[in-house]
């Protein structure tokens, strides 16, 4: 199937965007110790940049990282699990999170069924906060949630894919849109 694709946001228009998301999150969040949570693939370097630039806006803040294996659609929303997978280490098991707040990072929010997933893992392993940060919200989500700290937020045809290219895995920092057929 051929396919049309559109650079919407290159490097450095996207380095505006995640200085914006980390002063939201510097901004609405007090210093209670936080924990960064990537969604892997993508959303892990994406919460390793927000942590960066948090470490600067607030170096006191106590902030820990952690990634979770989320997995429900290939790049390409391809269906791939009927229900959601979460992959969690033996440590990640055994984890305690009250007492801090959790931010979430991915990517691009789309029907939400990921978000849901990391949200009920952290609920059943005492998050008293957690609060969802997506590089992309798609303005979709079929299951009742939005996320708290947005970077974009792009409505567009259903039928269309955003593609949010992320170092390590792609060369270049970049958000495009696929039109396909």
């Amino acid at each position: 199937m051929p396919q049309t694709r559109f650079r919407l946001y290159d490097d450095a228009a996207l380095d505006a965007v995640i200085d914006a998301m980390a002063r939201q999150i510097a901004a609405r969040l007090d210093d209670t110790p936080l924990t960064l949570v990537g969604v892997l693939r993508r959303g892990a370097p994406l919460a390793d940049r927000l942590l960066a630039r948090l470490r600067v806006l607030r170096p006191a803040w106590s902030i820990d990282r952690t990634d979770l294996e989320v997995k429900r659609y290939g790049d390409d929303l391809t269906l791939l699990h009927a229900d959601t997978r979460l992959s969690a280490t033996p440590e990640q098991q055994r984890a305690n999170f009250s007492g801090r707040r959790l931010v979430v990072v991915d990517d691009v929010l789309y029907q939400g069924h990921s978000a849901a997933r990391v949200l009920e893992f952290l609920r059943d392993h005492q998050a008293d906060r957690v609060y969802l940060a997506m590089l992309v919200d798609r303005c979709c989500a079929t299951l009742p949630l939005r996320a708290d700290f947005v970077g974009l937020k792009l409505q567009i045809a259903p039928l269309d894919v955003i593609e949010c290219n992320v170092p390590p895995f792609e060369d270049e920092f970049a958000v495009d849109l696929l039109r396909l057929g």
